[in-house]
């Protein structure tokens, strides 16, 4: 027993002098107290007190960028820590139980289809109210309002990568004995892993598109301008101040390289160990931060401990985490479980449209509906043409970037400021133009469309190319594909599945993006082409309800249909024919 208590005691004197601080945490330490500071001053700023009316000053001086941008950066990484357990969650239940897909992958189509405006306008009222004298509750209502920005390509993301592990592995999982929840920590999230940070990159990008809309809150008649890079940017549109643009571009840059470099290249770098391999690894990303970070002592020691107390809580929370127990067999659904479930859900669906068909038609007439679906036309006319032209272009650009680590790195952050760069910036030039030459806005209006949702197909086949297996390269070159061959028999079924999860996200979000490009307003001069968005952005204005909640279905109606009878069919190719 002494002995066993010396060993015991000499493990802890060895176990807390390795963790003893060395010169790289003296060289990390300065970084992350900087780091956690700025976030606490942050936060510390958002309940300030606050009631519906007060001022709120937004001041075009450079001098306030950095705070402006804190405050912006932290409202988006807040949003994105959330949309990250909604897509787990999301995944986890639609990825694995059938009646849980049915009702939950529809309701993210619906979700994603409706305008980020839309979701700000319904819940702002009651955030106010759950933080009644405080500024938290416009807070949460900005950040929620990002999240909806945020969380619908990941969620995408998730369940499509859950759905495509690899048969092998799935097969290893059965012959182990693995629970439900064993699976989704030991194999199903680390193969997401890499598509997922990917997203997450886009997801932050994509906020920067919506930030103007989201820190500029209207409620009972009061503007409510929350201090950040938006409401900057929508005061210096606003104003026609090109030197305040100026700025607040070079504010998004170094905020973009900031997290980039701290957050997102040691995250990318890190999740190259669960890329699914067979040979050994011939390299990927490197990250100064992240080489740092492992040579520390105390840092890693520290992490290391959070770490097992994360794993504690898992624990606790699942108490039966034994793989071998029952709930590790697969279990069979009842057909006649099923078919009531199925029953029910279209009972309930059928409801629901008769009963926003009756509303609609006492309160603006067929005549108006049938318009308003020939503007959805026209909008699902410019998705098409704008999502087709996109991938011709990003497809090739994203394989050749993924399967480049090196390339990977420099275009990381230059891929992650265009997506960011927000399509407002591109009104004075385009209504300049048009103007001055007369142009057609149904035409030269379109393109605004894809110009912040493109890059939802670019992010996707860049982690669809990078996850590709080294050994299938390997076999590619041995059989000498070449040229449109080694297209179409290797690249492009290698990326499909995740082309289709960037396609549909892109494909929602034109839709949503048709509401500020096809309506377009600079100055005195106001653009605008016939379509959905346009309608909508219109009757929004005139706070017209019933032609707004006219408008919104109809485009729910046709994100759905495409989804369901296009991407959904792309998606199951992808599940049977195309996953490694």
């Amino acid at each position: 027993m002494e002995h066993s208590q010396f060993n015991g005691q000499a493990w802890q004197r060895n176990n807390s002098a390795s963790h003893q601080p060395n010169r790289w945490d003296w060289m990390a330490l300065p970084i992350i107290i900087g780091i956690l500071f700025f976030l606490a001053f942050g936060a510390s700023q958002m309940a300030t007190p606050y009631q519906v009316g007060m001022p709120l000053e937004i001041t075009l001086d450079p001098w306030y960028l950095p705070y402006y941008l804190l405050r912006t950066t932290l409202r988006m990484m807040t949003a994105l820590l959330l949309s990250l357990i909604f897509s787990f969650v999301f995944a986890a239940l639609a990825g694995r139980y059938r009646l849980a897909e049915k009702i939950m992958v529809p309701a993210l189509d619906i979700l994603q289809s409706i305008p980020v405006l839309g979701f700000l306008t319904i819940t702002v009222t009651g955030f106010i109210a759950l933080f009644p004298g405080s500024l938290l509750g416009v807070e949460c209502a900005a950040i929620f309002a990002i999240f909806t920005s945020q969380a619908w390509n990941m969620a995408f993301s998730m369940y499509q990568s859950m759905r495509t592990v690899p048969s092998d592995l799935r097969e290893a999982a059965r012959i182990f004995h693995l629970s439900s929840w064993q699976r989704f920590w030991r194999l199903e999230l680390p193969f997401a892993m890499p598509a997922l940070l990917w997203n997450m990159m886009m997801s932050m990008s994509g906020g920067w598109f919506f930030v103007v809309a989201c820190e500029t809150i209207t409620v009972s008649n009061h503007n409510i301008q929350l201090p950040g890079i938006g409401s900057y940017i929508a005061y210096a549109i606003n104003q026609e101040n090109y030197s305040a643009m100026g700025w607040a571009i070079g504010a998004m840059l170094l905020g973009i390289l900031m997290y980039d470099q701290l957050l997102f290249r040691p995250l990318i770098a890190w999740a190259n160990k669960f890329k699914y391999e067979q040979t050994g690894d011939q390299g990927g990303q490197e990250s100064w931060f992240l080489t740092l970070l492992r040579r520390t002592n105390a840092v890693q020691g520290v992490t290391a401990r959070l770490i097992e107390y994360f794993e504690r809580g898992l624990l606790l929370f699942r108490r039966n985490y034994d793989g071998t127990s029952i709930m590790a067999r697969p279990q069979r659904i009842n057909p006649t479980f099923e078919r009531v479930s199925d029953a029910v859900i279209a009972a309930l669906v059928m409801f629901a449209c008769w009963e926003i068909g009756s509303y609609i038609h006492s309160a603006v007439g067929w005549g108006e509906v049938l318009r308003v679906f020939w503007y959805g036309f026209l909008t699902l006319l410019r998705v098409t043409i704008m999502i087709t032209l996109a991938s011709l272009v990003w497809v090739p650009i994203g394989v050749w970037i993924g399967l480049n680590p090196k390339y990977t790195e420099r275009l990381q952050p230059i891929a992650q400021f265009m997506a960011a760069f927000p399509a407002n910036f591109m009104f004075p030039l385009v209504v300049i133009v048009l103007v001055k030459y007369h142009l057609n806005p149904d035409i030269w209006l379109t393109p605004l469309m894809v110009f912040g949702t493109q890059w939802y197909i670019l992010f996707n086949v860049i982690a669809g190319a990078s996850i590709i297996p080294t050994e299938l390269v390997y076999a590619a070159d041995n059989f000498g594909l070449s040229g449109w061959m080694r297209w179409k028999r290797f690249l492009l079924p290698a990326v499909f599945p995740s082309f289709v999860t960037g396609a549909i996200t892109a494909s929602g979000g034109s839709w949503n993006a048709s509401i500020v490009s096809e309506y377009v307003t600079w100055g005195n001069n106001t653009l605008t082409a016939t379509g959905l968005g346009s309608y909508i952005a219109q009757v929004t204005a005139t706070g017209d309800f019933p032609r707004v909640a006219l408008g919104i279905s109809v485009m729910c109606f046709f994100v759905i249909a495409c989804n369901r009878f296009i991407w959904r069919k792309l998606y199951r190719i992808a599940e049977e024919k195309m996953s490694f």
